[in-house]
C-alpha cells in the first residue's frame, strides 16, 4: 500500500472503527481488527510489514477468517459489519474480482482499493522478460465511480505496440487507487475480437 494512503487510511480511522483486511495474509495492514485470507494466520507476512506494524496488530488467530474470497459463498461477516475495509494489491490476483468487490461492499461501510495502474501492468520488464507482473490476471481501469477489470491477455507479451517501454516508476505511478463509501461500480469488459482488444 501507498504509505501516503496507509497515514490517511490511520488518520481516517476511529480507535473504535472496526477494520476489515482483504487478502492480506502478504503483508497484512495491523489496525486491522479482522483478516480475510485464502491462507493460514500463521504463514502471514511473507512480504513483511510496515516499519513497526508488526507488533501493533490489532488482529489475532481468531479474527483471521481463512476463506476463498471468489467463492460464491458469502464471507462470514454481517451486512455492513465494518466500518472500514482495506483491498490492497488483491484484486489483480484472484480469478473473480467482481465477486470479491461486491462482497467487499456488503461487509463494509466504506473502503480503500489499491491494484497495479495499467501503466505498470503493461510495462516491459517490470518483474522480467515480459510484460507485467506475470502471477496478476487482469488490467484495472479505476475511475472516480469504480473499477474496470478486462483479462490480462496473452497478446501483450508478444505485440511490442501494446506494450510500455520500461523505465523507473514513481511509487503513486505504480498503483490505481480507489477510496469509497457506501459502494463502488465494479465490472468486466470482455472483448471477443482480437481488433477490439488491441483498440482498449
Amino acid at each position: 500500500m501507498l504509505a501516503a494512503s496507509r497515514e490517511e487510511v490511520l488518520a481516517r480511522l476511529k480507535d473504535d472503527d472496526l477494520v476489515l483486511d482483504v487478502g492480506g495474509w502478504a503483508k497484512p495492514f495491523a489496525r486491522a481488527d479482522w483478516v480475510i485470507d485464502i491462507s493460514a494466520y500463521e504463514t502471514r507476512g511473507l512480504y513483511g510489514y510496515d516499519e513497526g506494524q508488526r507488533a501493533t496488530e490489532r488482529f489475532t488467530k481468531d479474527t483471521w477468517a481463512i476463506h476463498d474470497i471468489c467463492s460464491h459463498q458469502p464471507w462470514p461477516f454481517a451486512d455492513e459489519q465494518f466500518d472500514f475495509a482495506i483491498c490492497s494489491h488483491t484484486l489483480e490476483d484472484v480469478r473473480d474480482p467482481i465477486r470479491v468487490c461486491q462482497e467487499l461492499t456488503r461487509v463494509a461501510k466504506a473502503g480503500y482499493v489499491e491494484v497495479p495502474s495499467r501503466l505498470e501492468e503493461q510495462m516491459w520488464g517490470v518483474q522480467g522478460p515480459w510484460v507485467g507482473w506475470g502471477h496478476h490476471h487482469w488490467l484495472s481501469d479505476v475511475h472516480e465511480d469504480g473499477i474496470d477489470f478486462v483479462f490480462k491477455h496473452h497478446i501483450l507479451h508478444g505485440k511490442p505496440e501494446l506494450q510500455v517501454p520500461h523505465r523507473e516508476l514513481t511509487p503513486e505511478e505504480r498503483v490505481s487507487t480507489l477510496w469509497w463509501e457506501g459502494s463502488f461500480s465494479v465490472r468486466e469488459h470482455i472483448y471477443f475480437e482480437a481488433e477490439e482488444l488491441e483498440a482498449w
